[in-house]
């Protein structure tokens, strides 16, 4: 039996509820019930539902990064394949702009009215971002369309690391995140190569994909590459429909009834895999939420000022390298005299990288506490940098270097994330995720404006070295969060 929305029958349902008694609908029991599930408690198809946002989302930023030059082409009055790339940075950062905005103005809201709600709302905004852009008449409005996007985008993965965070057993709450982080990598793989197949001319193996179908006779594959993307916006909007309401933030607005059906589901499911722990006793719970707005909550407690202050650190400086990367790893290659069609598949069979990572993290995120993961992640992007650089003109060699440079880069994006929603309570847990990821993703406007430009006058080993430096600094800033692994979420973050 899958876990429901809460719109069943009360009484037809109350009778099934494990662990059911005169205390069951406390808040000390329900939270107790819940943390005393070990197993990931909802039907599977729901990572699935749930990932459709980071799916989307990183489609979304690995499309435009192949598919602009035909894009900018169509759009924009004279631009060609040699100065599409300076041309670029403008809807990058202004889609970078729109994450912090939506972050910081929507994720807050699902504090107030509920994470399942606004996940659909999210949905639908980037969804029709991604259909705006598909319709751009011109360059202006493809650019607004970019910042429509970002601002859905940037609510969505906030709220959706929060809800996971407050359904998945606290023992693997990094573990659940990575597997929703799954989905980021294969939308990255399908933006990537999707739009090799739609956008660029068909070319022999290593310069392009000799079945490409970009041409005089097709030159509307951008086009395509974000009707897919608002195609895909439209599934996830279908499917969330059927998630239910985080039973923590019920908990926290006194809808005890709600939160108590939930967690029976959330039981009945569990049961499945064997008999469920006797209920914890001494459970802690937050302090319940009142009138006043989210950002109070942050803000008027210095010790969550000071967790926001030092996670937006650590998140700007580390989006840095991240967009950097994303924005100068061709131009990197292309100094080290490949040809741009080779420097670009170089980099999109690097990108499986990402998907090593993903899975990787799946498997072994609770291994570490997760502020130990960044410097994890920044030793390795640095190690791939050399190879890289080593690399010369050995292609199979500059292959393993950017699969180890994408894994580097990316393998600490999901355990930080969980250590994000373990640092703020419910009452305001989308709210500082929203502030640290969101306003961090500003970094990578600096990565894209500021750093990206300098590559091509560095040596490729120098240039390597400084875009990964931010990572290795925003690594050692991690080190100054709290241990977090295992912990219930009324205990770190009261």
């Amino acid at each position: 039996m899958g876990v429901t929305s809460g719109r069943e029958p009360t009484a037809a349902r109350r009778g099934s509820r494990i662990g059911a008694g005169a205390e069951a609908h406390t808040p000390q029991t329900i939270l107790a019930r819940l943390d005393r599930i070990d197993v990931w408690s909802m039907p599977f198809l729901f990572i699935g539902i749930i990932g459709t946002g980071f799916l989307f989302a990183f489609y979304d930023v690995f499309d435009i990064n192949v598919s602009f030059i035909q894009s900018c082409v169509a759009l924009k009055p004279g631009c060609t394949p040699a100065t599409a790339l300076t041309t670029l940075r403008v809807p990058i950062v202004l889609n970078l702009v729109g994450y912090a905005v939506g972050a910081v103005i929507l994720a807050p809201v699902s504090d107030r009215i509920g994470r399942r709600n606004m996940l659909l709302l999210t949905m639908v905004l980037t969804g029709l971002g991604a259909l705006y852009n598909a319709l751009a008449p011109d360059y202006a409005n493809f650019v607004v369309a970019r910042a429509v996007t970002g601002i859905g985008v940037g609510a969505d993965l906030a709220i959706v690391n929060t809800f996971v965070g407050e359904v998945a057993p606290r023992r693997n709450r990094a573990r659940w995140i990575s597997m929703i982080f799954i989905m980021s990598s294969l939308g990255a793989l399908l933006g990537i190569w999707l739009g090799l197949f739609l956008t660029t001319p068909p070319a022999p193996w290593p310069n392009g994909l000799s079945f490409a179908q970009a041409g005089p006779g097709f030159t509307d594959g951008w086009r395509w590459m974000y009707a897919i993307g608002a195609l895909l916006a439209l599934v996830g909007i279908a499917l969330r429909v059927r998630l239910p309401e985080s039973p923590r933030w019920l908990v926290g607005q006194g809808r005890l009834e709600e939160a108590d059906e939930v967690v029976s589901d959330m039981e009945r499911v569990a049961a499945n895999h064997g008999p469920l722990a006797p209920v914890p006793e001494d459970v802690p719970v937050e302090v319940p939420a009142t009138g006043l707005t989210p950002f109070v909550h942050l803000f008027g407690s210095r010790m969550y000022a000071l967790r926001v202050l030092q996670l937006l650190s650590v998140w700007f400086l580390a989006y840095v390298t991240v967009f950097a990367f994303a924005a100068g790893f061709t131009t990197l290659l292309t100094s080290l005299k490949y040809p741009p069609p080779q420097a670009g598949l170089i980099v999109a069979v690097g990108a499986f990288g990402f998907l090593a990572c993903a899975l990787f993290a799946a498997a072994f995120a609770e291994r570490l506490e997760r502020k130990l993961w960044l410097p994890v992640g920044a030793l390795i992007t640095v190690l791939g940098g050399v190879i890289v650089a080593a690399a010369g003109s050995n292609r199979t060699v500059a292959f393993i270097g950017a699969g180890v440079v994408f894994f580097g880069f990316n393998v600490w994006v999901p355990m930080t994330y969980t250590l994000s929603t373990e640092s703020f309570p419910t009452r305001a847990r989308a709210t500082g995720f929203g502030l640290v990821d969101g306003v961090g993703h500003l970094g990578g406007g600096i990565g894209v404006l500021v750093i990206a430009p300098q590559i091509p006058k560095m040596s490729v080993l120098g240039a390597f070295m400084t875009v990964s430096a931010f990572l290795v600094v925003a690594a050692v800033l991690a080190q100054l969060s709290i241990k977090t692994r295992g912990r219930r979420y009324e205990e770190l973050s009261p």
